[in-house]
């Protein structure tokens, strides 16, 4: 067994991880991720009780429990940067000894379930759509860093997505599923589509505001595409890094998107707020169902 070094792991003095500033013993098996640290409150505010709050940088975690249901909350804050931290840190929380630095014989799986808002690419998804995310599509280049073993089913819906967007040369998308069982379980009823995670939000999410954008077609490229019944629903910027990541590190990802815009009808949401609050609710309750 080869020890990690200090500078590969990095722990701080009170022996919490580097970026989250949390110990092994702050994290519950069930994690629910959300991008804006504010959200944290907003989710355990429904627990019964909470038995810890800690925070560092963008990183604010609270762990408590719903009914007999102990659960973490964290925010990740923004983009697939930050995915790549908080699912290592966590990962190494409950998978490496801190004291040894050697990796443990028997290995946990998390089961990590992101909330987050989105904008809808297809006409018929209305503002206020809760959508599980059947797969994440990246147009970012997290994964060039990382081997990653997928499916003959992903790798086959990855090349049709691929010769869809042929003529968007610099871009090399990576797509992993989510997990069948957390989406059976957690997801059970609500709509499904292929998340599109972009490492912006301008110009990688089409958005035209000043700068010239250099694929000025990329929503009508992803609003076309259909291959045996699935299609690219919404974007983001989290989903493909935390199913990618998750799958490569033996944990169950899911996530959950509230549905605030709608980028083919140009529509922006009047109570966002509120249709977030409703997904948290719902989300909840499934979990501990």
């Amino acid at each position: 067994m080869n020890i990690l070094s200090e500078a590969d792991l990095i722990i701080n003095p009170d022996g919490s991880i580097y970026h989250l500033n949390l110990l092994p013993e702050d994290i519950a098996p069930t994690v629910i991720t959300v991008g804006d640290p504010e959200r944290v409150s907003e989710v355990s505010k429904y627990f019964d009780r909470i038995e810890l709050r800690k925070g560092k940088r963008e990183f604010i975690t609270h762990t408590g429990y719903l009914s007999n249901k102990r659960i973490t909350v964290i925010s990740t804050g923004i983009g697939t940067d930050n995915i790549d931290i908080v699912l290592n840190e966590l990962d190494a929380l409950v998978n490496i000894d801190f004291k040894t630095r050697l990796v443990k014989s028997s290995l946990v799986s998390l089961d990590i379930i992101r909330i987050g808002t989105s904008g809808s690419i297809q006409k018929d998804i209305p503002l206020g759509t809760i959508l599980a995310s059947s797969h994440g599509l990246g147009l970012d280049t997290l994964m060039k860093y990382y081997y990653e073993e997928n499916s003959i089913e992903d790798r086959c819906l990855l090349n049709k997505i691929k010769g869809h967007m042929a003529e968007f040369s610099g871009l090399d998308p990576y797509l992993t599923s989510g997990s069948k069982g957390l989406l059976e379980r957690i997801a059970k009823g609500l709509q499904r589509g292929i998340t599109v995670t972009s490492p912006g939000f301008y110009a990688p999410q089409g958005r035209k505001v000043r700068a010239i954008n250099r694929f000025p077609r990329l929503i009508e490229k992803l609003n076309t595409f259909e291959y045996g019944g699935l299609r690219l629903s919404n974007l983001e910027m989290e989903t493909a890094g935390i199913y990618a990541l998750a799958k490569s590190l033996g944990h169950n990802a899911l996530s959950i998107n509230a549905i605030l815009a709608n980028r083919i009808l140009m529509k922006f949401s009047d109570n966002p707020a509120q249709i977030v609050d409703q997904v948290i609710r719902q989300i909840l309750q499934n979990i501990i169902a």
